[in-house]
């Protein structure tokens, strides 16, 4: 049964239960860096109306993509599920939700045998509503003010890169095209370089006028793009329908020019360079912001984009951003690099103002599930000067130690370590959680696993569903903190994790410092031990927070501000006062962490 709450009740129950996200109506002035962030995909979270499980459609699993027990297919989850879960959203510290993208998608697709449906919300047809599997768009203005009157925020996730697989090549009839480069394949010849010559006049891709790309008329320079006849008007903005906004070269190599001008796992992948295109999506997502007032953007496969496209795009979306009130609206890209001179370029080149941590991510797992020395984490953050904005513009970076591509750390945990005891994965977890929280950047929960989701590997086994599931490779696998599966649903607000991540949201909320303050190491080792960080804030109040990554208990000696006297304990058994001037000893059990703050 579906359900349904009043504006009004929502206003009441916020204030009952209070908001770390602050009043309801000043939410809007919080800074990015203040943010806790919950990631989820509402097909896996929460079904909270049985009666769009198919979208509208009828048939079986490959015309409806709904098949509850299969992982690549819908299983129902929807916005009203959401808003029926916002109080366990919020009441583990939450204060803003990145949703994935609930854009209308191409039901399924994939090769005979191989089908999946589009509920991850990455193969878009109509960019300007949503998908009748979520709901309505009423049920997602429902669930935006739901989200507003409790003083949180809402990040959509953004496609730009690519559509649905719905351009064919006449070359490639097993829908398996290799890449075709501009050099051997150049826009103004058909079939290479000594082939008919096509587009006379064409510049080249990097002239990028109205004019020049006018002369752009045959997409058939590479392969020859066409269109099933039930499929030549599927994409809204009508203008998407058009081949010729597309690259049409093949699929990418992930590495060059394939990477800008691929196709994303045959997904069709969009001339980003044409002004066109440029315009085309200023228009539809500065829509979104006048329509719904939605708090920021995350863009998924920003890296596959010409910057170009990005310093037209990012500065239009600011403008109509701040014309529709909303002076803190926050956009981070998706760089899925681990190196930390790429994740910057893209924020000093394309000029994005924010990316999602990768290289933290790659840090917590090297260091906390494979056995790496400490250290690595000291050179991560010695890199945060690389960024457009330096120490500062690091504040705001996402991290994350999961995600629904790269599967659950507690999946990396196990995978690095499958000797280990669930005791010893449950610790290395909760020191991760620390280090996300308390450590610079804003940090991300990936929905589940604050309830101890493990998953069997990445993509589709790390997207288990909250609600229970009839998945079988889901349901195979005991939680981590709970004798629980995903077989029944999952939201224990006693759940370990779910307290700790809740208890450390509370902390994060109630020191700036933590929030906005200056990172300094103090500590790190070439081996498995101790980490040990200052968090400064502007009124000069020192938080320490140590950690220890090994499995034996440390005693070590740690550089403090030399007028740190005394220490007040935030969590953890924080020395009483210091040693001497500058120096304080910290002791930790395996996998215990600290956060102490200094008196002076």
């Amino acid at each position: 049964m579906r359900r349904t709450i009043s504006w009004l009740a929502l206003v009441a129950l916020a204030s009952v239960i209070g908001s770390p996200a602050g009043a309801a109506d000043d939410f809007r002035e919080r800074l990015p860096e203040d943010e806790i962030v919950y990631f989820v995909l509402p097909d896996r979270f929460e079904n909270g109306d049985s009666a769009n499980d198919r979208g509208g459609l009828a048939g079986d699993r490959l015309t409806t993509g709904f098949d509850p027990a299969h992982k690549g297919f819908y299983h129902g989850g929807d916005l009203a599920g959401l808003v029926k879960r916002l109080d366990y959203i919020q009441r583990l510290g939450a204060t803003a939700i990145w949703l994935g993208p609930i854009y209308k998608n191409k039901p399924v697709q994939g090769a005979p045998g191989d089908e999946s449906a589009g509920y991850h919300g990455y193969w878009i047809t109509d960019f300007t509503t949503v998908d009748p599997h979520f709901g309505s768009e009423k049920d997602l203005r429902a669930f935006i003010a739901a989200v507003h009157a409790r003083g949180m925020k809402l990040y959509l996730d953004i496609i730009t890169n690519h559509t649905a697989d719905v351009i064919q090549y006449r070359e490639c009839p097993q829908q398996s095209c290799p890449y075709r480069s501009r050099a051997d394949f150049p826009y103004t010849r058909r079939g290479g370089a000594n082939g008919e010559p096509i587009n006379e006049g064409f510049l080249g891709d990097g002239v990028r006028t109205k004019e020049n790309f006018a002369r752009l008329a045959r997409d058939d320079f590479a392969y020859t793009p066409f269109v099933a006849p039930g499929e030549a008007t599927v994409k809204v903005p009508e203008w998407l329908n058009s081949p010729n906004y597309y690259h049409n070269r093949g699929n990418s190599e992930w590495h060059g020019e394939s990477s800008l001008f691929g196709d994303f796992v045959g997904l069709d992948d969009l001339m980003t360079e044409n002004p066109r295109v440029v315009q085309g999506f200023i228009d539809i997502y500065g829509d979104w912001i006048t329509k719904y007032r939605i708090d920021g953007f995350r863009i998924d496969t920003a890296r596959h984009v010409n910057p170009e496209f990005w310093q037209a795009f990012v500065p239009a979306m600011l403008r109509r951003a701040r014309a529709s009130g909303l002076p803190n609206f926050h956009i981070f890209g998706e760089v899925a690099d681990e190196d930390v001179a790429a994740l910057a370029r893209h924020t000093r080149v394309d000029r994005l103002p924010s990316v999602l941590d990768f290289g933290f991510a790659a840090a917590a797992r090297r260091t906390l599930a494979e056995g790496e020395g400490t250290a690595v984490l000291a050179r991560l953050y010695g890199a945060d000067a690389l960024y457009e904005g330096g120490a500062y513009a690091a504040l705001r970076l996402p991290t994350f130690t999961g995600n629904h591509d790269f599967g659950r750390f507690a999946m990396l945990v196990a995978r690095a370590r499958p000797g280990a005891s669930r005791d010893e994965q449950l610790a290395r977890i909760k020191l991760s959680n620390a280090m996300l929280f308390l450590l610079r950047g804003v940090p991300v929960v990936y929905y589940g696993d604050e309830q101890g989701f493990v998953g069997h590997g990445v993509d589709q086994d790390s997207r288990q569903d909250m609600f229970a599931s009839l998945v079988p490779t889901y349901n195979d696998q005991p939680l981590l903190g709970s004798e629980a599966t995903t077989a029944q649903a999952n939201f224990d607000p006693r759940h370990v994790l779910y307290v700790q991540i809740a208890e450390l949201a509370k902390l994060r909320q109630q020191h700036k410092a933590l929030r906005r303050g200056k990172q300094i190491v103090r500590a790190q080792s070439e081996q498995p031990g101790i980490f040990a960080a200052s968090r400064i804030g502007n009124d000069g109040v020192d938080i320490l927070v140590a950690f220890n990554t090994s499995d034996q208990a440390i005693d070590v000696a740690v550089e403090v501000d030399a007028r740190t006297r005394r220490f007040d304990a935030l969590v953890g058994p924080c020395p009483a006062e210091a040693d001497a001037p500058g120096s304080v000893r910290v002791k930790l059990p395996p996998f215990g962490y600290v956060a102490c703050r200094g008196v002076q």
